[in-house]
């Protein structure tokens, strides 16, 4: 497995080592010990979460205030562009952002820390969205930053108008939104 870093060193895209002949492929999609040898981490997943959603479908910007979560994220089906937001006002890439694109072609994971804001797009016809998180999905503590704001400046490639959910058609502005120390 490889580490790329992006933008925001906290935040960073794993490329497996695929391993594909004649009958298909294998690839590990998380080892412990290599994840500490790479990350230098000692992390402890909690909960899978599987999700399917359509085209032009956007998810996000979503983030627990407290029980924050952190987040492997991949695509086995389809294609998304993925979004990690800092939210850590002490950070110095407070209000940074990072995308990338995931596919079931591409195989490559990425890492959204405790701190960060995740949204993603669809691009494909559909697409299956696979997440390991470090703590448990805590409704009362979830909070959606508008997925738009223009603070932000998120560069989403659109092939058409987002399909959106109630919450996040009402997400807040990043100015008014709570974060973290």
């Amino acid at each position: 497995m490889k580490k790329i870093a992006t933008a925001i060193p906290d935040a960073f895209i794993l490329e497996p080592r695929v391993f594909s002949d004649d009958r298909g492929f294998f690839f590990e999609s998380f080892n412990q010990r290599l994840w500490q040898e790479l990350t230098g981490m000692d992390i402890y997943f909690v909960q899978h979460n599987h999700s399917c959603s359509e085209q032009n479908v956007l998810r996000g910007l979503h983030y627990q205030i407290k029980q924050p979560q952190g987040k492997l994220v991949r695509v086995i089906r389809g294609e998304v562009f993925d979004v990690a937001v800092d939210i850590r006002r002490s950070s110095p890439t407070y209000g940074t952002w990072v995308g990338v694109r995931l596919s079931a072609e591409n195989k490559k994971q990425f890492w959204v820390p405790e701190g960060f804001a995740h949204g993603f797009y669809v691009l494909s016809d559909s697409a299956e969205f696979l997440y390991l998180a470090t703590d448990f999905y805590a409704l009362q503590h979830e909070r959606t930053i508008a997925w738009d704001d223009p603070d932000l400046n998120i560069s989403w490639p659109l092939t058409g108008e987002p399909i959106l959910s109630e919450k996040d058609r009402n997400g807040v502005p990043f100015r008014e939104a709570e974060v973290f120390d």
